[in-house]
């Protein structure tokens, strides 16, 4: 049965929530990029504020299905966090020109072998599923951790006792109002926790509006900003790696939402999902961005909030984009500190996992193979993600693909259901 639409008042709202909770994720990949590659105030202003405008686009393209692209589900596109090393290392070995190439030609790519990599779905039966949205959930549990200690491991107040007071205030003011508020007010329990949380914060001096004063208060985004965009062979296969990647990942997510939809995901979707992912890449590359994947942040959120229908989205998109026009207003959401956020993320991350587990228990587990597929792709996707070093001698290209837990997860996952169970899911 179709949700019920929600009013443009309380999408505007439930967009506001999605929004705050893909934020730290969404800036954290220019901040590093820019960071790695000296850029000065002007041009770290320009990174970070146009590829806000732009996870606002790639997420429209994607919501707007139509007959060429578009999956059509309440999702949220933001930067892809893998690509962050392979791109470091093409902008300091090469230039800032052919990181840009290379993420067109990633892009070109995706869009073009859309159709061909959406019947990997005969590969999805519900053990493998189940297991690589439990995988997602897991390995983002981490992040949620670092941020709650204050975001930084290495620093020296990392774990100080305001971090675990304003995070821990900030999962007691969500439960609260998960357990005793009903209706729209519990539906934005994140947001409020992410509000209260900060202004207690504030009051613990964790909060500083120095980027706000800082920030301008009008941008245009520019085709070529920063140059025309260069190609170099090797650093073109590199961001075509990662994008598959990524394609991996938002596979992932893409049945996880379909799960919460009670909605069958067809090679179709898949194909339009993909198209609308090239596409978003291409127009990062065009305006020296980034590439954009589909976030699995926000999975935890439809599933907390109960509202999963896509007008909330539409207002997370449209906000996006008024913020990358408007860097001020921008710079506001990034006074919330590490430790609320991180907060807000243990609990929508938790969600995903126990998503997976819920997708599980179709699968039939009298049968020791199927309990086989489960443990030891956990247990791969799990090690990676604390160890990713694990694989440092072996070949770079070979690197960017087994140093992401949830591929590993996916790989192995695929691969044992196949030697197994041949295409079928083994169901209850």
């Amino acid at each position: 049965m179709a949700q019920k639409e929600v009013s443009h008042k309380k999408a505007a709202v439930l967009g506001l929530q999605h929004l705050l909770a893909m934020y730290s994720g969404a800036v954290a990949v220019p901040l590093l990029i820019g960071t790695a590659l000296h850029f000065n105030s002007t041009q770290m202003t320009y990174l970070v504020s146009i590829d806000i405008f732009m996870c606002g686009l790639a997420t429209l393209i994607q919501l707007f299905r139509n007959k060429y692209f578009g999956i059509g589900l309440p999702v949220v596109l933001g930067c892809a966090i893998q690509a962050v090393a392979p791109l470091e290392m093409i902008g300091q070995k090469f230039s800032i020109n052919t990181m840009y190439g290379a993420i067109i030609v990633a892009g070109i790519f995706v869009f073009l072998i859309a159709g061909w990599f959406s019947k990997i779905k005969k590969l999805f039966p519900p053990v493998v599923t189940g297991t690589l949205i439990t995988v997602i959930g897991l390995t983002l549990i981490p992040v949620a951790f670092q941020n709650m200690g204050g975001g930084n491991a290495q620093a020296k107040d990392f774990g100080d006792a305001k971090n675990l007071i304003a995070a821990f205030i900030t999962i007691l003011i969500i439960i609260a109002i998960e357990v005793w508020t009903k209706g729209f007010l519990r539906s934005i329990s994140v947001l409020i926790g992410l509000i209260v949380g900060t202004l207690i914060a504030s009051c613990m001096g964790l909060v500083s509006l120095k980027p706000v004063a800082e920030a301008s208060w009008f941008h245009l985004p520019q085709f070529f900003y920063f140059g025309v965009p260069e190609f170099e062979w090797s650093s073109c296969l590199t961001m075509i790696i990662i994008a598959l990647v990524s394609l991996v990942e938002s596979t992932g997510v893409f049945f996880a939402i379909g799960d919460l939809l009670h909605q069958d995901i067809t090679e179709e979707d898949l194909k339009k999902g993909y198209r609308a992912e090239g596409l978003a890449q291409i127009f990062g590359g065009l305006f020296n961005t980034f590439p954009y994947t589909t976030f699995s942040q926000n999975v935890g959120l439809l599933q907390l909030s109960g509202i999963k229908t896509k007008r909330p989205i539409y207002w997370a998109a449209g906000l996006l984009m008024a913020m990358g026009l408007l860097p001020k207003i921008g710079a506001l959401v990034t006074i919330i500190p590490d430790s609320v956020l991180g907060g807000a993320m243990l609990v929508m991350f938790t969600m995903i996992a126990v998503q997976g587990i819920k997708m599980l228990t179709k699968v039939d587990f009298e049968n020791n193979r199927n309990i086989l597929i489960v443990a030891i792709s956990i247990g791969m996707g799990l090690g990676v993600t604390v160890y990713p070093q694990i694989f440092q001698d072996l070949p770079q290209t070979i690197q960017l693909f087994l140093g992401n837990g949830i591929v590993v997860a996916s790989i192995c996952a695929t691969l044992l259901n196949l030697l197994f169970n041949g295409r079928s899911g083994a169901y209850k």
